[in-house]
């Protein structure tokens, strides 16, 4: 077996269908964001305005944040020491999750070391503890929550993306005593959609199902405190589990869930990916306490952020480029062809020092290859004016439809 031949046809075949990533070097300007500092190949460097940053509200730059950061390393030095079970459980992770807990107006919260963790490891470990526990997933849902449906070995069954008509179908048909939990999110992050969460709720009192909702998108940037859609909808108390992330709105690093005590107890001491796993360094834990605090109390940032994602969407339809429907802070703009994608990708970085990633398969189905923006607080109209122009200029130079994505 010639094992580097091997590795080198796996990726050229993903270089010939034209979704080959490449990582820009990027250093962020601390204070300045959402500038950075881009180094290229030859080792040259340029300034560029970062467009696809999940670091949504510029969090990662806020000195409340970083000050706590600073704070704790100064008292309790680097790492954590190790496990929760064995070393590493320090009061920052506990007053995290006391802090995470009181946010979603739950009894309890549960630390992981990141969203698809607290994904991968709660849904699978359920099954564990609920025997002949049948999933019903929505198809859009996160890779994380599809890894864990699956390692989870139980039986499942995926409802078509936000059809509640199809979900009740496969609830009708489940056994009427089996345990039954519906898995779902609030914001789909890759079309900016968001789920009909009270409906959703519905259906699952119904049937008697539990409910468990990813709100890693939504966390910090919807309800008046943060705490998500479910929140800004008013029907967060009837979600059985919700999970979040303290990696993008909150601006550091870190998963959770968040219920009620004898469910997080359970998952606590079922779950390796949380047992066999070292805890969130002390800093990471304080900055996200101080995070989470800052923004319960500073409903303007979100409500500057929903104008700017607002005001770019408009400013692109305006332009008659192919903005994908979003009622969400996600603007996606639709290219329709993984080459094309990527050349335009390129050609924003190094001709208009714009940095936005190429959206290509397996993130979205082929054919809705696209750039997917994520306006912040801080992005001023002068940056929109330059972003928009540029890919006005690139839609044309590069023969690609106003409507409807890529001409061939």
């Amino acid at each position: 077996m010639d094992y580097k031949a091997a590795f080198r046809n796996a990726v050229e075949q993903v270089r010939g269908e034209g979704r080959y990533r490449v990582f820009a070097d990027l250093k962020r300007y601390r204070g300045q964001f959402p500038r950075a500092l881009w180094t290229q190949d030859d080792g040259s460097q340029k300034d560029v305005v970062v467009w696809c940053s999940n670091d949504y509200l510029g969090q990662g730059q806020n000195p409340v944040v970083t000050d706590a950061m600073h704070k704790a390393i100064d008292e309790a030095g680097s790492g954590s020491g190790g496990t929760r079970n064995i070393s590493g459980t320090t009061s920052y992770h506990v007053a995290l999750e006391q802090e995470l807990a009181a946010l979603h107006g739950k009894d309890a919260a549960l630390l992981f070391t990141s969203g698809y963790v607290a994904n991968e490891a709660a849904l699978s470990t359920l099954t564990k503890i609920l025997p002949g526990l049948i999933i019903f997933s929505d198809e859009l849902n996160h890779a994380s929550m599809i890894a864990g449906i699956r390692n989870g070995r139980c039986e499942y069954k995926v409802f078509r993306h936000n059809d509640l008509e199809h979900l009740e179908d496969l609830l009708a048909k489940a056994p009427a005593d089996a345990p039954k939990l519906v898995a779902f999110e609030s914001v789909y992050s890759m079309d900016g959609d968001i789920a009909d969460i009270a409906g959703t709720i519905a259906l699952a009192k119904k049937y008697n199902a539990l409910t468990y909702l990813d709100e890693v998108h939504a966390v910090g940037l919807y309800g008046v405190h943060g705490a998500g859609v479910a929140e800004r909808d008013g029907v967060m108390h009837d979600i059985d589990i919700i999970e979040g992330t303290l990696g993008k709105a909150f601006g550091v690093m870190g998963g959770y869930i968040a219920g009620s005590v004898e469910m997080i107890d359970a998952i606590r001491s079922y779950a390796a990916g949380f047992i066999f796993t070292t805890s969130l360094p002390p800093a990471l834990s304080a900055g996200a306490v101080a995070s989470v605090r800052w923004l319960r109390d500073h409903d303007e940032v979100r409500q500057k952020h929903q104008e700017r994602a607002a005001t770019l969407k408009r400013r692109l339809l305006e332009a008659g480029l192919p903005v994908m429907p979003s009622v969400s802070h996600i603007v996606p703009v639709l290219v329709g062809d993984p080459v094309h994608c990527k050349m335009i990708s390129d050609m924003l970085l190094a001709d208009f020092s714009i940095y936005v990633q190429p959206i290509n398969y397996p993130t979205v189905p082929r054919g809705t290859e696209r750039l997917r923006f994520t306006p912040t607080p801080f992005h001023d109209d002068g940056m929109m004016d330059h972003l928009v122009g540029a890919l006005d200029k690139l839609w044309s130079h590069c023969n690609v439809k106003r409507l409807g994505g890529y001409a061939a």
